[in-house]
Formats: structure tokens, sequence, C-alpha cells
């Protein structure tokens, strides 16, 4: 499985970033505390943004877990193992962000993930295995596209023309830069995004290799 030993540190370093460009003034230079921010530099669409991705995060560690009981393969295990790692770190980190601006993180499932998880806890064995792997390409995918909202559009299709015909495709990431903008708020978690784009795009390639491996084992 390609990218299988990600490590948690370069999703929680992203988070960091975005949270200290944050901790310490505005744009002029002018200091401004936590509540000060979280009152008045926070738009809804950021708080969006870290409410869907929390809700993301969580549902990764929560359908992982179910896989590494109920999972078949040692492929299904090890991702999975690698989910819980790697999300529970990146979780932490921004949960960090959201408790100094004030902004209320989800603590369980929506719906969606309530009912996806629902389906896999019914399955076993390789029935459970490809159920898994299809849901997380979706996932991942999913996730993705949440970043690229994010990210400044051309540097992304520079990045992915410059790379597309490389070996290891989780390196098309790497050239990506944050949208920009004059909120500063803002601006950290568009760099967090930027910054988080290449591990989340790793994640999402080692789910579709999860997913031929799966499928292989379907047909032998």
């Amino acid at each position: 499985m390609r990218n299988a030993g990600l490590a948690v540190a370069a999703l929680a370093l992203a988070l960091t970033v975005g949270c200290n460009k944050d901790s310490g003034s505005t744009t002029d230079g002018t200091a401004v505390g936590t509540a000060g921010r979280s009152d008045n530099g926070v738009s809804s669409g950021d708080r969006d943004f870290v409410r869907d991705v929390a809700t993301m995060n969580t549902a990764e560690i929560e359908l992982a877990r179910l896989a590494t009981a109920q999972g078949a393969g040692a492929d299904v295990k090890q991702f999975a193992q690698m989910m819980v790692t790697d999300h529970n770190g990146a979780g932490e980190k921004l949960k960090m962000y959201a408790a100094q601006h004030n902004i209320e993180v989800p603590a369980q499932l929506d719906d969606k993930h309530r009912d996806l998880s629902t389906k896999l806890a019914e399955k076993r064995g390789l029935e459970f295995d490809r159920a898994y792997a299809d849901a997380m390409v979706d996932a991942h995918q999913d996730f993705v596209d949440k970043l690229e909202s994010r990210i400044d559009k051309d540097t992304l299709t520079r990045a992915t023309a410059d790379n597309k015909n490389a070996p290891d495709a989780s390196v098309k990431a790497t050239a990506v830069m944050a949208e920009k903008s004059d909120n500063p708020n803002t601006m950290a978690l568009n760099e967090w995004a930027a910054a988080t784009y290449p591990v989340a795009y790793a994640h999402l390639e080692a789910a579709k290799d999860l997913r031929d491996g799966v499928r292989k084992r379907s047909t032998n």
C-alpha cells in the first residue's frame, strides 16, 4: 500500500502553524485577544469549515476502529490503524484551534456517518473489507475536495500538471499554496488546508490502493 507509513506529524504541524499564525496580531500589527477574534474575526464560512473537517475527522477514527475489530485483511487493519493514529493527532490540533476561536466542534457522528457506521457494523469478513475500502475512497475524496476549496487554484493546477506522470501520485500536492485572504483567521485556515493537502491526498491514494487490493482478493 502506497504511503502506508504516513506519520501524524505532518498533519499536526500544519494545524499548529495555522493556530500560531492566528495567535498574535491583526494584519496591521495590533494585538488582539482570543475573545475579540472569536467575536469579530471568524466568519460563518470559517466556522462551517472547521465543523465539517472535525466531523470528517471523527468519522475516520470511528470507522477505523470498527475496521480494526471487524476487518479480515491485514491491509485493511493496517490502513485502519494509520487512520486512527493520523486523525487522532490531527483532531486534537483542530480542537485547539476551535477552542481558541470559540467554535463548537461536534463530539459525535452526524447522521450521514452514523448510517454508514451502522451499515458497516452489519458486515463481516471480505464483505466488510470491500465496503470499508469503498467508503474510505469516497470519504477521502470528499476531504480532499473540502481542502481544495481553500487552496489557490493556479498552484493546484500547476502542481497537478507538473506531477501527472510522477511514479508516486502523492507528490501532486507538494506545490500548492493557500488561497489569499485579508482576514487573518481565514488565512490561517487556508494555510492549514494547503499544508494538510499533501497528507490528505496521500491518504486518498492509499485508500485507492486498499480498494484495489481488496477487489483482487475478492476475485481469487
